[in-house]
């Protein structure tokens, strides 16, 4: 009986114990001098360095060998013959969304902040990287993606492609009109920008953060300029109209890169923190060991004259440059011939997102297609120069005028095209998907088909879901899979039908 009243009694002693250990719990072990939640500053930092460094890696590993930039001398990696297994998908999905939450908790603390800057910088980053999962894969979780906290939705619905650019489009207007909101900020914060604030001169903060702001603006429309024209051809958006309010008719309205300095980049600092080149620690075996560059991307720069393969590439044992086939029978691999030179494992102008000589040539087609009034060819033209010159790069005397870059008036409008975007593929390198999204888009460049290549010689059109998203959202994957019409490699997505 006694030892019956003195557990009770311990007990009902632990019980008012706990009950005062609750009381006001969150105000007492919160620390006063702290934010209750991570700066939009630092979570940019963090998110850009990320998903540039990941696009990186899957550029090397997948899009440079879709496109013939490298062929590799591994006979059972067959990507250059386009065999694409099922989990080369998992990690860019994974990577993306995870980044995506990061994204999301940006724009919502900048808005418990009242900062009007970094939700427009959020709005961006959010279009960016989802324009690069829907590009990748048709439709995705979207309206119902990352909410698996606080919302608790643990099995997002797929959102139809159309239906996600509607949406993307919309973010980049509306960010575009919200970093008009002015707001100071401290030099500490802009320098936390990777890709623009270390380059702003904050003496005046007033007149730092104005610039600060302005850089965002015209990354976003540059942006919005590239996704319109993606789907410019459907006139479900009136893709065609914006292209032309941003070109032309507003254009004081939509400021965009007027320079290479502009260009979004993330521009690495060699082998120290803390914008280090996810390459920078390689060996240089596992950076281009394995691998050679192509006839088709070698034999296009000698036919140029270009001095960008004197950056990129190393003379074969001939003193030259030379390329080696894609798509070689099994069994034949070719010997290696030129390879990417090991200084690119360091290079600063590899974080590229979307440069000034892009925006030319988006621009070039826009308007050779008459969606505004401007001339095709003075866009090109500069297309070509700043592509060259953003790799701090003289252009050679009488380019313009060389064979297969002269910009002939009696071409007909697919060759005048096929100029542009075989050009624009070579501002590309090392760009996450982009000359993959093109080629999907625009049927060029025109690449060699090779003896070994599978898929009926046809270009993947996209990649097929991850295995656990199969598994894990079953339901709306099946819903997804019977809306576009399959999960293969062969199914287009809505803006490439």
């Amino acid at each position: 009986m006694k030892l019956r009243i003195k557990i009770l009694s311990s007990l009902l002693m632990g019980t008012v114990l706990l009950a005062g250990c609750n009381k006001d719990f969150d105000q007492i072990n919160t620390n006063p001098n702290t934010v209750p939640f991570t700066t939009p500053e630092s979570l940019l930092e963090a998110t850009v360095y990320d998903v540039v460094g990941n696009n990186l890696t899957r550029a090397l590993r997948l899009t440079h060998e879709l496109m013939q930039v490298h062929v590799t001398t591994v006979n059972s990696d067959e990507i250059h013959r386009y065999v694409i297994r099922p989990a080369e998908s998992d990690f860019m999905w994974n990577n993306w969304y995870v980044q995506l939450r990061n994204v999301r908790d940006l724009y919502d603390n900048a808005k418990k902040l009242e900062d009007p800057g970094f939700q427009g910088i959020g709005l961006i980053m959010e279009a960016w990287i989802f324009s690069l999962l829907t590009d990748t894969y048709g439709d995705v979780p979207y309206s119902e993606a990352v909410k698996g906290y606080p919302d608790r939705i643990y099995q997002p619905k797929f959102d139809a492609q159309i239906d996600i650019y509607r949406d993307l489009l919309k973010k980049l207007e509306d960010a575009n009109t919200i970093l008009q909101t002015s707001k100071v900020y401290s030099a500490d914060v802009v320098s936390r920008d990777p890709l623009f604030g270390k380059y702003i001169n904050m003496t005046n903060t007033t007149t730092g953060s104005d610039n600060f702001r302005l850089a965002w603006r015209k990354f976003g429309n540059s942006l919005y300029l590239r996704l319109l024209m993606r789907v410019a051809h459907k006139t479900e958006l009136n893709a065609v109209e914006k292209i032309k309010e941003i070109a032309e008719t507003k254009k004081s309205t939509y400021p965009i890169f007027a320079n290479n300095g502009e260009s979004a980049v993330l521009k690495y600092s060699g082998t120290a923190a803390p914008y280090a080149s996810k390459f920078a620690n390689y060996r240089v075996f596992d950076f281009n060991g394995d691998n050679g560059l192509s006839q088709f991307f070698i034999n296009t720069l000698n036919d140029w004259g270009d001095p960008r393969r004197t950056v990129w590439a190393n003379e074969s044992s001939a003193s030259n440059w030379e390329g080696i086939p894609s798509g070689y029978a099994p069994g034949q691999t070719p010997e290696r011939m030129s390879t990417y030179k090991s200084a690119l494992m360091t290079e600063a102008l590899l974080g590229n997102i979307l440069n000034y000589a892009e925006l030319q040539f988006i621009l070039a087609e826009a308007a050779l297609k008459g969606y505004f009034t401007g001339d095709p060819k003075t866009y090109y033209e500069a297309g070509v120069n700043n592509a060259i010159t953003f790799w701090a790069l003289t252009v050679p005397a009488g380019h313009l005028a060389k064979p297969g870059i002269i910009w002939d008036p009696v071409e007909t409008e697919a060759q005048k095209l096929e100029k542009i975007i075989t050009q624009k593929y070579f501002t590309f390198f090392f760009t996450d998907f982009q000359s993959w999204f093109e080629f999907r888009r625009t049927g060029y460049p025109s690449l060699p088909i090779g003896p070994g290549v599978q898929n009926g010689g046809k270009m993947p059109s996209r990649f097929v879901y991850p295995v656990p998203v199969q598994t894990l959202n079953r339901t709306h994957y099946q819903e997804a899979v019977t809306a576009m019409g399959g999960d293969n490699i062969n199914v287009k997505v809505w803006w490439n039908k």
